[in-house]
């Protein structure tokens, strides 16, 4: 057994592999490894790594929904301090983006991609995670649907000097919506969140209703759910006592928008 997942509970060790895809460490967590299921490439948040979230992929695979989580690139058993900086935002964001579809392709090819119902595609992340989902999506893609916590698709909205370099790398979400396909999304924050201000995403959440209305989707497809306060780290990280509540919404809209 790896020492990395050696917290996990043992349910949850048994049904988890680790492995490379290309440049990038990641988890796969399968219901039963038998059948093809529902994937969720899930992308964890700054200075953290992907075992971090066992609580949630043991949800998950219970189920029924596989799970993928990947090391952002400097992360985990990449780690490079330069990447994990706040100066390293835009380079970790570029980073991240341009390696996730060769990330798809291997798996394709390996021993997991015969488990993964390559129809039934949801990605989310958290923090700097969600920012990457959000701008991928920007772009044609494979994903059915996406689910983000704490984070920001309008990086001018926050007015912070460390998003300047990322937005004028092309990297915000907000400035490249032409390129958005509708699909269901859920985002989930605290209003007193400290990291990433819960007016960026409200305002990108507006920007995209419009796109949304103007293309006959369904305004339901974007659901916006906050907490006044959670008692989460800088209001940011976890979600604090509304940490289960928030693994529900989760869990429930998934398994609609997956079914």
């Amino acid at each position: 057994m790896s020492d990395r997942i050696s917290h996990f509970t043992s349910s949850l060790r048994e049904q988890t592999r680790l492995g490379w895809l290309g440049p990038a460490p990641a988890l796969f967590a399968h219901p039963d490894h038998e059948r093809p299921a529902p994937l969720v490439l899930w992308l964890h948040g700054r200075t953290v790594n992907k075992e971090i979230d066992s609580a949630r992929y043991l949800k998950l695979i219970r189920a029924g929904l596989a799970v993928l989580a990947l090391d952002l690139p400097g992360h985990g058993e990449r780690e490079d301090a330069e990447l994990q900086a706040p100066e390293g935002m835009t380079a970790l964001l570029s980073a991240a983006r341009d390696e996730l579809d060769g990330v798809l392709e291997q798996l394709w090819r390996s021993e997991w991609g015969p488990l993964v119902d390559r129809e039934r595609l949801a990605i989310g992340g958290m923090s700097a995670g969600g920012m990457i989902a959000l701008r991928r999506l920007c772009d044609e893609h494979p994903f059915r649907c996406v689910a983000v916590e704490s984070t920001c698709g309008d990086f001018a909205a926050v007015l912070e000097s460390r998003f300047d370099a990322s937005r004028q790398a092309g990297l915000d979400p907000r400035s490249n919506l032409a390129g958005w396909r509708p699909l269901p999304l859920l985002a989930l924050h605290s209003e007193k969140d400290q990291v990433t201000p819960l007016r960026g995403m409200t305002s990108f959440l507006d920007a995209l209703g419009e796109r949304y209305a103007a293309e006959g989707a369904p305004s339901e497809w974007i659901q916006l759910h906050t907490w006044p306060e959670t008692g989460a780290p800088s209001e940011h990280a976890g979600f604090g006592r509304k940490s289960r509540e928030a693994r529900e919404l989760l869990l429930s809209f998934l398994a609609e928008h997956l079914a």
